[in-house]
């Protein structure tokens, strides 16, 4: 079911000519702009349907697609075009049509492609559209209950990659991932980064920016060879880089003019060159050898090739030269057969330090290698880690880069290096910087790809640029007590309104965080009112050190002493608009409200004594519902949440006239709203009247004192008694 596919995807890999074969008969459609003046065009049916079929076997699968689409139009229920279809786009790599199509042909006849409906499953998670993925896997295992047990087996796998992935990208790792640019990346496949220090970077390409026409006499013109690009200087843009120029430190002695040439590395010392050469047998096959040249007398020496088993049986490719301990081991990736785990595998052999001999290579065992492929090993020597790219371990698209301890023989925690190093589609050839901060390249065909034909046809360089390692630790404690909580979640929200949770059974927390952000932390307890922390990363460079910030929440008891204070709003004279000096006092409810959102506000609005009761009834109504647009508008507060009501003149918090005279101070003081901040958590309970006698520990007193005698707290205003209000 996979086997074209890799044999695709692998073919990127070895060299850089997967779009080449894609389209092999590109030149057709070149040629044959309007579908009015193609020959092929004009065919019957059936020989148009011998003619897509004899492309999808060369594998030019573009062009394979131009002549299904154009049966398809004519016969838009036939069941084998639309599998053939969803093939070459699948082979394309073009996942959205391709899961389409998948689908299209499971709906029209489940029994005749059963194994469509995991493939389009598995095409909607290269896309990252990760729920519709599960949602069609956990399908296919229930449409299939006594069949396709390996498959079955996969699916499970797959499911496994997409809730990782889905979990990774809500806490991603602090890495910035940009394209190498144009200079670097064309709309053809680029592979092999190698850094030189940190000046200049050396890769494989074509360098071809439109579809290739195959002239087998003019060979040369589409190989894979080497090119090395110069970091720019003096740029705004770091990682930008020159116009690429071809690599030519051995006199062109790295390059030829009949394979596809590519995977350059140097050993420890730099004196020996180690590459691939890659032959084209067979339409999609090719049989890749590693060379080596060595640094003899002010030259390198012709390229031979390397022995001692390095290049017995199948494809051998993709060499890396590290220290391991003390010995010097070459690293490679294989699919000969024997002691193969399957696919392709990394191997390893150790160096003779005395004879420069390579013993026998080995299997890197199972802790590395699967059943599925291993490819593009990279050992950095500095932290002892081997990095490869694997489609056989748990992954969040095809390949994914993982990392493992140890080497060159066995290995300890292997792990996925993440999001967003890694992605919905495929990563491969992870290697890093030699000096300085641990910023890496990695080789990837996700969105933002130069691409030739669809978003995700080619694989493009890729910088990674490490952030520094952003951690915020914290507790939760009870105020009252000062012990930390136990069973509380904590949720850390950014400015985008992203939200992370912690769930934490001892009061402890901590959240990975990234600069250019701004972050609000609260906790989450039944029967319990949160204070926030902020941390603010506006500043942070990424040049500057790790940093780890430590916070702690408060918790408050929901109790009938529990209070919270809110300042009261004014209003100009017979107007419903906001004054200035009331925002702040919303913006305090509104941050409250978020931070506890089982809590819900009663608004109360007044007027002074002007005016009929019938005309201030309105005016307060309309003022109560300009503070509910204020806090379902700006503040993003939900307006089931919220209450508005308007009492007119009723309930004054100052005298309106002293004596015979006016009061225009009283009369502002009247001319306000107040607030009663209920919660549903564990029942619906009264915190604070503000339009209540007393203040807050007054009203908790009576509160209790009801509780007490078994009385009713008193909930509502009572409008038939205008007494002393406290303003707040």
């Amino acid at each position: 079911m996979r086997k074209k596919w890799l044999l695709l995807i692998l073919a990127s890999v070895l060299v850089t000519t997967v779009q080449l074969n894609a389209n092999a008969q590109q030149q057709r459609k070149e040629k044959y702009r309007n579908k009015a003046d193609d020959p092929v065009a004009k065919l019957p049916d059936y020989k148009k349907l011998r003619w897509a079929d004899g492309l999808y076997r060369q594998g030019s699968y573009f062009s394979a697609i131009e002549y299904y689409q154009q049966l398809k139009e004519n016969d838009p229920r036939n069941l084998y075009l639309t599998y053939q279809l969803a093939d070459c786009y699948r082979m394309t790599r073009d996942y959205v049509p391709a899961a389409h199509y998948y689908s299209e042909a499971y709906s029209m006849s489940p029994k005749t492609y059963p194994e469509a409906l995991y493939l389009s499953a598995l095409m909607l998670k290269m896309q990252g559209r990760y729920e519709d993925a599960i949602a069609q896997f956990n399908q296919f295992i229930a449409d299939n209950p006594k069949t396709m047990k390996k498959e079955k087996k996969k699916a499970l796998r797959e499911i496994e990659g997409c809730n990782s992935a889905m979990n990774s990208i809500k806490d991603p790792q602090p890495v910035t991932i940009l394209n190498a640019g144009p200079n670097v990346n064309s709309a053809y496949t680029e592979s092999a980064p190698y850094p030189l220090g940190d000046t200049a970077l050396l890769f494989s390409t074509m360098r071809q920016n439109s579809p290739v026409e195959i002239d087998h006499r003019k060979v040369d013109e589409y190989l894979s060879r080497f090119m090395v690009s110069i970091k720019q200087k003096h740029v705004e843009e770091v990682d930008s880089f020159q116009w690429p120029l071809v690599f030519n430190d051995a006199n062109n002695q790295f390059t030829s003019k009949k394979e596809n040439v590519g995977n350059g590395c140097y050993n420890p010392g730099g004196d020996h060159f180690y590459f691939t050469k890659c032959a084209e047998e067979d339409s999609m096959k090719f049989t890749c050898k590693i060379y080596v040249s060595e640094f003899k007398e002010s030259k390198w020496s012709e390229p031979r090739l390397l022995g001692e088993g390095i290049n017995e049986g199948g494809s051998n490719t993709q060499p890396c030269v590290a220290k391991v301990g003390k010995k010097e081991i070459l690293f490679f990736a294989s699919n000969r057969s024997l002691q193969s785990r399957g696919g392709y595998d990394i191997w390893y052999s150790v160096i003779d330090p005395r004879t420069g001999q390579y013993r026998r290579p080995q299997n890197a065992g199972k802790q590395i290698n699967t059943p599925g492929n291993e490819l593009t090993p990279y050992y950095d020597s500095r932290v002892g880690k081997l990095y490869f790219a694997s489609d056989g371990w748990v992954t969040f698209g095809g390949f994914d880069i993982f990392s493992a301890d140890g080497g060159p023989s066995r290995y300890t925690n292997l792990q996925n290096l993440g999001y967003p190093i890694n992605s919905p589609a495929d990563e491969i050839y992870y290697i890093k910087d030699p000096v300085g901060k641990p910023d890496a390249y990695v080789v990837s065909n996700r969105i933002g790809a130069i691409a030739l034909k669809n978003p995700t046809c080619c694989d493009d360089i890729w910088r990674i640029q490490y952030e520094p390692k952003l951690v915020v630790l914290g507790k939760v404690v009870d105020r009252k007590t000062q012990q930390a909580m136990d069973e509380v979640v904590v949720k850390m929200v950014d400015q985008n309104n992203d939200t992370k949770t912690f769930n934490s059974s001892d009061g402890n927390f901590g959240f990975n965080i990234l600069r250019g952000k701004s972050y609000v932390i609260t906790g989450d307890k039944q029967g319990f009112a949160s204070t926030r922390a902020t941390v603010n990363t506006m500043d942070v460079k990424r040049t500057d050190k790790d940093d780890t910030v430590r916070v702690t929440i408060y918790m408050d008891e929901i109790t009938p002493v529990y209070t919270f204070a809110v300042s009261n709003v004014y209003y100009d004279y017979d107007k419903a608009d906001l004054r200035p000096e009331s925002i702040a006092s919303l913006d305090t409810l509104v941050a409250f409200l978020k931070d506890n959102p089982s809590f819900n506000v009663e608004v109360y609005s007044f007027t002074d004594s002007k005016g009929t009761d019938q005309y201030n009834k309105a005016l307060s109504e309309k003022r109560a519902q300009a503070v509910i647009d204020y806090l379902v508008g700006t503040g993003g507060i939900d307006a089931a949440r919220l209450i508005a009501k308007g009492f007119g003149a009723a309930m004054p918090a100052a005298p309106n006239k002293t004596g015979a005279k006016d009061n225009p101070a009283g009369r502002q003081l009247n001319r306000r709203t107040e607030f009663r901040i209920v919660t549903d958590v564990p029942t619906r309970r009264l915190l604070y009247n503000s339009a209540k006698p007393g203040n807050m520990d007054d009203q908790s007193k009576n509160l209790m004192q009801n509780e007490d005698s078994n009385e009713e707290p008193d909930n509502e205003p009572d409008m038939t008694k205008p007494g002393s209000r406290v303003n707040r």
